[in-house]
Formats: C-alpha cells, sequence, structure tokens
C-alpha cells in the first residue's frame, strides 16, 4: 500500500499501527527538510563547486578552499555523507583526517546548471517559499495574500535555476517543435515573441538560442526578476534580440502581432487569469499562438493523488496560492491547475482553439490555445 493509500480501505490496519505509521513519517520528512537545508547550504557556500572533480578533502582542506569555518565544514561534510551525497575514504580515521569526495555521478545534480539532472536549486526554491512562513500564518487567517517580493531572492533565483536547462535544450529542440507551423514561422525573418512572465529571461534566451532570426519581448511585473534578466541576456549574448520590458503586459500600450506568447507557469500565480488570457490573445497575432505551460497535476482531484501532486500542492499551499490572492478579486487558483480550469480560463478569455501538445513530461504539461 502507499504512504497515500486510504487508511479505510487497508482492513488489516489498527488505529495504533496508523498512528506509528504517521509518527514514522513525520520523523522522516523532518530528516529530509533538514537535509535539503544542509544541501542549501552546500550549494550557497560553494562546498559542492569545491569538492566536484577534486582530490578527497579533509573538513580543513574545504573550509581553506571556501573561505569558510573548519569545524563547521566538518559537520556538513559528516552530514552530506550520512545523507549518502558524499563519500568517505575512512570513517574510522580521526576526525580532522577523513577525506570526503563528491561521487561523478553526483556532480552534475549539484553543480553543473545546464544539466537537466540539476536539482541543486530545489533546496534554494524550498528556502524561498518558507521565508515569509509568518505572513502565510497570518494569511491563512485572513484571507489576505502575501506579496511575490516577500519572499525574497531564493525563490526568484531557484526558480530561475531549476528551469534553466529546460528552456536551453528543450523549448526550442523539442516542445516548439510540436507546433510545426510555429517552429517554421519562428524562422521566418521578423519573427517575434512576447514572454509573459519571464522572470530571470532564461525562457526567452532559450527561444533566441533556437531561433537565430527571432526578436523576443520579455514582461515582468517583478523588478528584481527584470534586473536579473537584463543581466543574464547580456551574459548569454543574446541581448540584441531579447529585450526586458518592466512592464505589466495588460499595458494597453504594448502593440500585438506577436507570433507566439508564450506563459511559462505563471498562469496559475495570477489572481485574474482570465484577464492575462484575454490580453494574450490581444498580443497575439490574428493567426498567432498562445502557449501555455503550467503543471502536469491530475484531470480531477483524487484521494491518492498523482506522483507529483504532493509537490504541487507543497508549492500552492506555501507559495502560489497567496501570491495569487494578494489582489482583490481573486481567482485563488493555486499551483493545482487542472485542465478543464484553463480550459474554462481559455474559453471565457474568447480562444476557440484549446490543445494540449503531445510532449511527455514528468512535471509540466503544455497548452496551445489559438484565437
Amino acid at each position: 500500500m502507499s504512504s497515500h493509500d486510504s487508511p479505510e480501505r487497508d482492513r488489516t490496519t489498527t488505529d495504533a499501527d496508523r498512528t506509528e505509521r504517521l509518527v514514522e513519517r513525520l520523523v522522516d520528512d523532518a530528516a529530509a527538510s533538514l537535509g535539503l537545508f544542509s544541501t542549501y547550504l552546500g550549494d550557497r557556500l560553494g562546498y559542492y563547486d569545491a569538492l566536484a572533480g577534486a582530490s578527497p578533502a579533509t573538513a580543513a582542506d574545504l573550509a581553506a578552499a571556501t573561505g569558510t569555518d573548519e569545524r563547521y565544514a566538518r559537520e556538513w561534510l559528516e552530514h552530506q555523507t550520512v545523507l549518502e551525497i558524499l563519500a568517505v575514504e575512512d570513517a574510522d580515521a580521526p576526525a580532522a583526517e577523513r577525506r570526503f569526495s563528491l561521487p561523478a555521478a553526483h556532480a552534475e545534480v549539484v553543480t553543473d546548471p545546464d544539466s537537466p539532472h540539476h536539482a541543486v536549486p530545489l533546496a534554494q526554491l524550498v528556502a524561498g517559499a518558507v521565508k515569509p512562513l509568518e505572513r502565510v500564518v497570518e494569511a491563512y487567517r485572513t484571507g489576505a495574500g502575501v506579496p511575490f517580493e516577500e519572499y525574497g531572492r531564493d525563490l526568484r533565483e531557484g526558480q530561475a535555476r531549476i528551469n534553466r536547462p529546460t528552456f536551453r535544450s528543450t523549448l526550442g529542440a523539442e516542445w516548439i517543435p510540436t507546433m510545426p507551423d510555429v517552429d517554421e514561422r519562428l524562422r521566418r525573418d521578423g519573427a517575434r515573441v512576447a514572454d509573459v512572465g519571464c522572470g530571470y529571461g532564461w525562457s526567452a534566451i532559450g527561444l533566441a538560442d533556437a531561433y537565430e532570426s527571432v526578436r523576443v519581448d520579455g514582461y515582468d511585473v517583478d523588478e528584481a526578476s527584470v534586473e536579473a534578466a537584463r543581466e543574464t541576456v547580456a551574459e548569454a549574448g543574446v541581448a540584441d534580440r531579447v529585450t526586458i520590458h518592466h512592464r505589466d503586459v495588460t499595458d494597453t500600450d504594448i502593440r500585438g502581432d506577436y507570433d507566439l506568447v508564450t506563459a511559462f507557469e505563471c498562469v496559475h500565480d495570477m489572481s485574474d487569469p482570465v484577464g492575462a488570457l484575454r490580453t494574450m490573445r490581444r498580443l497575439a497575432a490574428e493567426d498567432g499562438t498562445v502557449l501555455v505551460v503550467d503543471e502536469r497535476v491530475g484531470e480531477t482531484f483524487t484521494e491518492t493523488g498523482t506522483d507529483v501532486e504532493p509537490l504541487m500542492y507543497g508549492w500552492s499551499v506555501l507559495h502560489c496560492l497567496p501570491v495569487g490572492r494578494v489582489e482583490d478579486p481573486s481567482a485563488a487558483t493555486g499551483t493545482v491547475m487542472r485542465p478543464g480550469t484553463l480550459r474554462e480560463y481559455a474559453e471565457a478569455a474568447g480562444f476557440s482553439g484549446f490543445e494540449v501538445l503531445p510532449v511527455e513530461d514528468f512535471f509540466l504539461r503544455l497548452y496551445r490555445l489559438t484565437p
């Protein structure tokens, strides 16, 4: 029986068994959470980068290489070894002489920002999600929202880092080609894309990388994200074709006629998703396309949920639902936006075409909307 199975369906399990199982699960969850924050420290302090490809190191070696304290470094090394992220040469050696290493198979997970296995930003995302926890508690009492800015750099940067590999390697190579007409259109001179909620700009960069003639306008209302995106775009060498705007796309001064309008994992955060989709429809050319990418949750709510829903509900409880309720009135969608919900929003916004694209992704589902 899975951990999400209903107790009512397990007739052989006693109440005492269920109590014990829940206690064990909460202890395991606490250990996993603390392990994730230990991973956050390794990422922020440069410990993984220092260990990658290097000879096995003592705590003193690691501390010297990263400008940190030796005693703290030793505790972190031992914890990461217990978590089976690092390896130790001789566990019986005196504490100061133990030598630790980062296995080659783990290196890309924690050090390679362009690897599809680069999962360490999840630790940064979670750190950001819990940053305004007291504000979230109060929001649950009052029904108010929590501004996106309250979640700070870790949330913004973690989201950008976790999406970077997909946007750079998959967006143009696999996702857009599932719409052959759009793929062909973006290869023409003068092709234009509007990227709504562009964040740190990696989606816009991915589009520019894949289509050498395309011009991308990225729009975001978060000033800190816009500043970071402009730096990222410049560093990627595509500033001549990608422009980042600190503007709300509902601004009627923004002209349309875009061949493609994209919205990556942001519609469910919007207080007025119908209004936002209506704006995207206005920005698209008469025969343009709107691409919405959002979470691959189940078609309906079920008792056990899908494999991805425990994670998605977690984001929603702590971040997406509070952010989406800042404005009043609010659709209060949350992260778990099911396909039927988006279809209702799209129809209310005036779209006549609604298609789920044939992309197999564990976390994401792609929707094509046409006028």
